[in-house]
Parts: C-alpha cells; sequence; structure tokens
C-alpha cells in the first residue's frame, strides 16, 4: 500500500490508487468470499478499505464504478444455482475506537433531532465469525436456502443447510409471517475444528487452517452428507424479505426467533446509551476466549424498527448499524526452532516452530517468518519492520491471529534474548534437494527478490505434484480427466512421480483401479460414518473395474505428439508462460533444438554469445532457461519424458495475403471472445507482428473494455482504433 498520506496526493495519484485499490481490494474479496481462502488479516483489509473510503472522500468526483464502497462480498462460485436476494444483503460500517461508536451514535441523534438526554434504544451483540446465509420459510417450511454472495445474488445451499441441526425444517410455535426470509452465521466450534483436523490427519488428509474458512468450505461441498459430518452450527440474527415484521423491534425480533426454533446469542441486550454499548463490548470482550467459537466484533443496531426504516441506507450497508471490530488477540510464546519449507513452485518459506499457546481459543505452535528478509526485520521494500529487530531461535515473541485467521509475530521481546542467541542463517542450498537456492533479479526494478528459490525444478520432490498438475493443465498438455485430484492420487499412490510416469499408467492398470477404488472406498466409508447408513452388498477392490479409465489412457495417448510450444510451456520452466513458450517454438522449431541451445548457454560464460537475440526474450528468462538446461539432474527426467512424448516440430501458418499481413498490432483492454494469448497467435499466424506498446510503427490498436493509456497514445499519433468485433470481421472471423 502507498505510504503516502491522502491529503498530500495529487488529483492524478488518487486516480491510480483508486484504480489499484479497486482491483485489490476485489481480488481479496474473492479469496474471502468465494474460495474461503483469505490472505491477508481483517486488519490489513480494513485499512485497505479504509484508506478507499478516505481518498474518495478527498476527490469526490474520482469515485469509480467499481469501487469497493459499492460493492459487497464477491460474485458466487461457479457449481452452484444462483439465488437473487429479495432484499440484498449488505455489510455493514466498521467501527474501531469508542470514538468512532460515538460518532455513530451522534449521527443518528442529529438525524432524529434527538436531544441527549433523550437516547436512542440500541441492540449489541456478538459479530460471529463464520458465513453468512439466508433462509427463506413459507407458511413455516424451509423451502431455500443461500450464501450472501454479493450480496445481490447467492449460491443456493439448501441442500446442505437442510443437514444442519440448528436451522429448523419448519418453524416451531406461532406467529409467524406467511413469508420471511431468516438471516444468519453458520460456523464451526473450536472442538469440532480440532476433531475434524485430527481426524483429517489420521487418513492423511488435508490440512484446515481455520474455523471460518473451514465452515465456509463444509458449506460448498457438493456432497451433503460431508456438510453433515461437519457438526456445523447457526446462530439468526436477522431477516430480509418478510411479509410481516415479526416485531416491533430488532431485539423483540430476534427473541422471536428463538420461539421458532432458532439458536441466538444469548449475549444479544438492548442499550441506551453509549456507556452501555462500550461496557457491553468489553464483557463480550472478557468472554470471547471462553465462548468456544470465532467473534470478530460487536455489531450495534437501532432498536426500533421504524427508525430503521427512517434512518435508511447508504451505498452497500445500512446507517443505523455498526460492527465494532475487537483488536487482534496477543500471546507471548518462544522460538524453539525454524525450520525451512520447500513450496510447490520452490519458493524457500521459513516456518518458526513455537512453545504451544492458546490465542483467540486456538493453539497456536507454528508461524510463517515468510522469507529471510521478514526474519532480519525488513520488509519486501526494505522497510524496517519489529522496529528493524531480527528473529532468532530462543527469542521470546509477541504473536497474534491477524484478523483472528493468521498467527504471525508482531514484536521480539529483546531484553528476554538469550545471551548464546545468534542471527539466523538462511540456507543457499534446497534442503529437499540440495540444488542452489537463488534470489532472482527483477528486470525492471533491478532488485533482489525477497524470495529464495529453488532451482532443482524437475528433481526436486518438494515441486513435484505442484509440477505434475502443471503439466497436464488447459495450457499445457490438456490431459482431459487427470485433474489435480487424480494427479494427487497417482502422486501419493506412487504411480506418477515425474511426468513420464503418466505415459506408462495403461501399462499398470491393475494398481491404478486399485489406488482409484481404495479412494472411492474412503470417501464412501465417510459418507457412511455422516449417514449412520451402512451399505449392503460391496464389492472387494479387485471386483471393481472403472469404464472411465479406458477413457483416461486414450486421452493420455492422443497427448502423446503436442504441440512444441504447449510442450515447452508444460516443462513448468520458471518464467516461461504461454506466450513466451510460443515465441520460443517459432524461434527454435524443435525441441531439439531448443535443448542443445540451452545447454549450450549454460556452459557460456556470457549467455549472449550463444542465445540469439529474441524480441520479448530478457535476460529473466534466459537465466531461467540457464538453470534449468544447465542442472544435469534434469537431463534424465526430460530424457525419460521424450522416450514417451514426441512434440511436434513447429511450423508457422501465415496467411501472407490476409488484410493485417506485415501490419504492427496492438492489443488493449479486455478481450471478451477470446484470450489474450490466443488473439496473438492469431495475428501472427496471418502475418501480423503483435507489440507490446503503441508507438509510431504501430498500424492498429485493438481496444477492449477497460483499455487505458495505449488507447490515448494512438489517438494522438492518429493510428487506427477498432473494437474486437471489427477485429473479427476484419481476418474473416466475425458473425
Amino acid at each position: 500500500m502507498s505510504e503516502k498520506p491522502v491529503e498530500s496526493l495529487s488529483e492524478g495519484e488518487a486516480a491510480e490508487e483508486l484504480k489499484r485499490l479497486a482491483a485489490e481490494i476485489a481480488e481479496h474479496d474473492r479469496r474471502y468470499h468465494t474460495e474461503d481462502a483469505p490472505t491477508i488479516s481483517d486488519a490489513e483489509y480494513d485499512a485497505l478499505a479504509r484508506r478507499n473510503l478516505a481518498i474518495e472522500a478527498r476527490f469526490p468526483d474520482l469515485v469509480r464504478a467499481d469501487s469497493p464502497s459499492r460493492r459487497v462480498g464477491a460474485p458466487p462460485a461457479e457449481g452452484f444455482a444462483k439465488v437473487r436476494h429479495a432484499v440484498p444483503m449488505l455489510s455493514l460500517a466498521k467501527a474501531y475506537t469508542d470514538q468512532d461508536v460515538a460518532d455513530f451514535i451522534e449521527r443518528g441523534r442529529r438525524f432524529f433531532d434527538r436531544d441527549k438526554d433523550l437516547d436512542i434504544a440500541f441492540t449489541a451483540e456478538p459479530k460471529i465469525d463464520g458465513l453468512s446465509a439466508s433462509l427463506r420459510y413459507e407458511n413455516g417450511v424451509f423451502v431455500q436456502g443461500a450464501t450472501r454472495g454479493d450480496g445481490a445474488v447467492g449460491e443456493d445451499i439448501t441442500a446442505n443447510l437442510k443437514t444442519i441441526a440448528d436451522i429448523p425444517k419448519k418453524l416451531q410455535g406461532s406467529g409467524w409471517p406467511e413469508t420471511i426470509e431468516i438471516r444468519g452465521e453458520v460456523y464451526m466450534t473450536y472442538a469440532e475444528f480440532e476433531a475434524l483436523k485430527q481426524r483429517s490427519a489420521a487418513v492423511g488428509g488435508q490440512d484446515y487452517v481455520n474455523p471460518r474458512n473451514t465452515a465456509a468450505g463444509s458449506l460448498r461441498q457438493k456432497d451433503p452428507s460431508v456438510t453433515a459430518s461437519r457438526n456445523l452450527k447457526f446462530f439468526a440474527y436477522a431477516w430480509g424479505y418478510t411479509t410481516a415484521d415479526p416485531a416491533p423491534t430488532q431485539y423483540d425480533s430476534v427473541q422471536k426467533f428463538r420461539e421458532w426454533g432458532f439458536k441466538v446469542s444469548p449475549l444479544m441486550v438492548r442499550a441506551k446509551s453509549i456507556d452501555e454499548l462500550i461496557a457491553h463490548y468489553h464483557r463480550i470482550e472478557e468472554q470471547r476466549s471462553s465462548l468456544g467459537y470465532d467473534i470478530d466484533g460487536v455489531v450495534y443496531k437501532v432498536d426500533q424498527l421504524e427508525l430503521q426504516r427512517r434512518w435508511g441506507f447508504v451505498t452497500g450497508e445500512p446507517r443505523w448499524a455498526v460492527a465494532h471490530k475487537f483488536p487482534a488477540e496477543q500471546a507471548m510464546t518462544t522460538v524453539e526452532r525454524i525450520d525451512i519449507q520447500v513450496g510447490r513452485t520452490g519458493t524457500l518459506a521459513p516456518v518458526a516452530r513455537l512453545a504451544p499457546v492458546t490465542v483467540g481459543g486456538v493453539v497456536v505452535e507454528n508461524v510463517t517468518l515468510h522469507n529471510e528478509d521478514y526474519i532480519k526485520g525488513f520488509d519486501s521494500s526494505g522497510q524496517p519492520i519489529r522496529d528493524g529487530i531480527d528473529v532468532r531461535i530462543g527469542d521470546t515473541v509477541v504473536i497474534q491471529r491477524a484478523g483472528d485467521v493468521i498467527p504471525q509475530i508482531v514484536s521480539v521481546v529483546i531484553d528476554k534474548r538469550p545471551a548464546n542467541a545468534v542471527p539466523y542463517e538462511f540456507p543457499h542450498t534446497c534442503p529437499v534437494c540440495g540444488s542452489p537456492a537463488t534470489r532472482e533479479i527483477n528486470e525492471k526494478t533491478g532488485k533482489e527478490d525477497s524470495r529464495r528459490r529453488c532451482t532443482g525444478e524437475l528433481i526436486c520432490a518438494a515441486q513435484a505434484v505442484e509440477r505434475l498438475r502443471h503439466f497436464v493443465s488447459r495450457g499445457a498438455l490438456d490431459i482431459e480427466g487427470l485433474g489435480a485430484e487424480n494427479i494427487d492420487l497417482f502422486f501419493n499412490s506412487g504411480l506418477v512421480k515425474t511426468a513420464a510416469d503418466i505415459f506408462t499408467l495403461k501399462d499398470r492398470r491393475p494398481a491404478v483401479t486399485r489406488a482409484l477404488a481404495e479412494r472411492r472406498e474412503e470417501q464412501a466409508k465417510l459418507r457412511e460414518e455422516a449417514s449412520g447408513k451402512t451399505r449392503k452388498n460391496v464389492r472387494s477392490v479387485e471386483e471393481r473395474n472403472y469404464e472411465g479409465l479406458d477413457k483416461l489412457f486414450a486421452a493420455i495417448d492422443a497427448r502423446r505428439e503436442p504441440e512444441l510450444d504447449r510442450f515447452i510451456f508444460a516443462l513448468g520452466i520458471r518464467h516461461i508462460g504461454e506466450t513466451t513458450a510460443a515465441v520460443l517454438a517459432r524461434q527454435f522449431s524443435t525441441i531439439e533444438e531448443l535443448i542443445r541451445v540451452g545447454k549450450e548457454t549454460a556452459k557460456a560464460e556470457d549467455p549472449h554469445t550463444v542465445f540469439p537475440s529474441i524480441n520479448g526474450i530478457g535476460d529473466t528468462v534466459i537465466n531461467a532457461l540457464r538453470d534449468f538446461f544447465g542442472n544435469e539432474r534434469n537431463d534424465d527426467v526430460l530424457d525419460s519424458l521424450l522416450a514417451q512424448v514426441h512434440p511436434k516440430p513447429y511450423v508457422m501458418e501465415i496467411s501472407a495475403g490476409s488484410e493485417v499481413s506485415g501490419k504492427t498490432v496492438v492489443f488493449t483492454g479486455t478481450l471478451e471472445k477470446m484470450t489474450r494469448s490466443e488473439a496473438k497467435a492469431m495475428a501472427e499466424r496471418l502475418g501480423a507482428k503483435v507489440a507490446g506498446s503503441v508507438s509510431a510503427k504501430t498500424d492498429l490498436v485493438v481496444a477492449g473494455p477497460g483499455a487505458g493509456s495505449k488507447l490515448k497514445v494512438a489517438s494522438d499519433l492518429g493510428i487506427e482504433v477498432i473494437d474486437e468485433d471489427t477485429w473479427l470481421q476484419r481476418i474473416g472471423r466475425g458473425g
């Protein structure tokens, strides 16, 4: 995030900052709401949102259509039917200090023209950290349930919600409206979370990160029996569309929910002053660690529904409610050792192993140290963190679960540092395969990357699974039926360790059948445990056959002669994306020639004396090729692969007579009918040259939505600009 104060920003800087914040916050929304896998803490997210609001307040004319202040949540995930909410599910404004709460109450008094002595009643209740859900009841019967999604449209998860015991299938008591959407939070208790982690560890399953993400992921299961096995909970606290108000006030309405069979928070109270609200906030904060589930603040709402309606809404949130967030919980512990893990892309990731300590109801034993600069006390830009104090084995450290999700070290207690504690020496070789681990130089900035990466590539076991997944992915060999799940299964079963092994799976059909059968058996047992039903006439593993196996083997055989650019991309050489792979294929024509030049380049003292000058290929790519082809242990892996796979020589098919032949074309903005790489390849086949920037040599600019500075440069230079549809018509692909 930019450190420049908002009040010092120029209008141009503010516009750029708002553009960056819109994209960054949208990405974090997607990770949190759709993937259930946030990568920053709540506090860091809130800081981004506050900065966005502050800039918009100072420059109201710059507010973007895609501003985070106008958006709630994230688009619904694929795979579930969409549900449009009759009444949008909005987010809440945030308060971080007592003064923020006082300002909220004062705004209400001013709006209603109330004297300070004539207080407005409020409710105060814990803010549960789970997944919001809306439950539609018609004539007392639960008929549909949905996630919040982007606030306007959510995912239909009715079948999964019906497995939650806290959600009544039929409302109890009487007095409920003909139609009502009950809203609340689905969550997982600490006890259930720990039990699930233990069950998963026992069978070598996934490692669950935290209760909130696990609850959200459990609700998005395709198999409701999996959801049922997670023992999720639900608190009701609000409603959306209704044919009649449950009661005249917020508090009495929620108590009605209790009568109808819902669980509601026992910590909800009424209050008539800021002192009462703040006092209850601190009472809940004190009880937080003993509740047995995650909460991240206290929500205050105007109690009278008539006043709520009068006060109304601003974009994306009600004026009559605010969420008073808790600060991150902290605890003190010691660093027992520092381990180096090798990620699936070769990054060496240091992890501090801590003396176990409870923070926010969760036992923390490990915390990431990110990279060697972080250990030394500096961030990726070279700025000091933790007052520039490094982390050493034996140190006493203060940790917190940032946003109650990600444990992190916030400070080192230097007074308690042992006399024999020495600075940590970060390894320069991969602890898994022994290959050199290097820090790359950014070609644009000239700065050293803060991450150290293993250069072992094909021979590094830690990177094997990710490389295998990449090898069969859509842009690479695109082997149908061999997705991530099957790659993981075959790797863990010892059937596939290198890409060459994929092409010999057919020769080991019995072992493949057994691996698939055992996985299916394991899944069936889990469903059986969840449902309490026992299967009958269970066939033995040997008796099972899989019709899809022949289809899988046929799909593998169909990729034994891939296009050269796809094969180069499939190798997973660092910095070699689809576009660069296509450039290399055009330049070298055969895999044998690329290997020859790559090996000679690796041996040369100056790679530029061997490697040809190629437009679009810089030192970063050349060095990546040197590392790959210069590692002799990659030779055996590559030889084994080429014994099974025979990439086709690259043949450039150019339509010299096309309208764009010989012209320089630039694509900018979002292309809606093809990817950028598809557009580039198509243009080059027609004899055009595709450039990355607009200059006086440019003949044509193809502009899609979101086109920026390139469009202006083209206009200034008088260069022809057309849209995607016109481009397709011009090259004979329109209509």
